[in-house]
């Protein structure tokens, strides 16, 4: 039996697959766990650059499983804080993954699906792309994911979008910031492939403390002109920062760039 979520590794590049096609991807505690799980063996692989998160069949995923959500209405608050709590950190997981994330979005993206779009750093999406945020149509709300989805589309647009659980289509989503890049169906993993080779043209170290940086903005720096001064005087001097402007200078290829 095929697992749900799979990891692949090739070179510099990950790709986190959310594999249940027959269910339009959608997830319970079991994958939550698995997603958390590939994503911290992902911190442990040096080599690797980049994330791409992406999902088989023709939806990117239907947010909740319903029989998860089911189980779950019979269990105490308790039982419920620690299975929500996990949905949490998995949010949290892909959100502060040190390295570049990407998802890939061919379909339909329902309720939590849209945290996972939101916690990643490029989001590429299919022109056909639908996306709804229904929770408050049962009852609930997209709690644990809102962080991310109003951090990504703004309070503003989150008003309308949470409390109305409208649907929703690609070109709206690209206009509100959701999505980056709308491409065709046909089109969208060659647009994955030439974002993967953007990122691979920059120092490792370098996008590592990009992505660290912008963070650290949207927290609030005490001293934000001493804290980015740091951080430019210590790449310029790092081995990786004197290999990448020699190789300008040079007009040669930097050493991180192997083709």
């Amino acid at each position: 039996m095929e697992s749900p979520v799979v990891l692949t590794i090739a070179g510099a590049v990950a790709r986190l697959t959310l594999n249940r096609a027959d269910k339009h991807n959608a997830f319970d505690d079991e994958i939550i766990a698995l997603l958390i799980s590939k994503l911290e063996e992902v911190k442990t692989q040096n080599e690797v650059r980049v994330l791409v998160l992406q999902s088989t069949g023709k939806s990117f995923s239907a947010g909740a499983d319903l029989n998860w959500m089911k189980r779950m209405a019979t269990l105490s608050y308790e039982q419920n804080m620690d299975d929500a709590r996990q949905l949490a950190l998995l949010m949290h997981t892909l959100n502060t993954l040190p390295i570049p994330t990407i998802v890939k979005v061919q379909g339909a993206s329902f309720g939590g699906a849209i945290g996972l779009i939101s916690c990643c750093d490029i989001a590429i999406a299919s022109d056909k792309a639908k996306f709804c945020l229904s929770e408050v149509k049962l009852g609930l709300s997209p709690a644990t994911i809102g962080p991310y989805v109003v951090q990504a589309v703004g309070a503003r647009r989150c008003r309308q979008l949470f409390l109305t659980a409208e649907l929703f289509n690609a070109e709206q989503a690209a206009d509100w910031g959701l999505v980056h890049k709308l491409v065709t169906s046909e089109q969208l993993e060659q647009e994955v492939d030439s974002t993967i080779n953007q990122i691979l043209q920059s120092g490792p170290s370098a996008s590592k403390a990009t992505k660290t940086l912008i963070a650290d903005i949207e927290r609030g720096l005490d001293q934000p002109a001493e804290h980015t001064a740091e951080l430019i005087a210590r790449l310029r001097v790092s081995e990786e920062g004197q290999a990448g402007l020699t190789a300008f200078f040079e007009k040669q290829r930097a050493p991180w760039i192997k083709q």
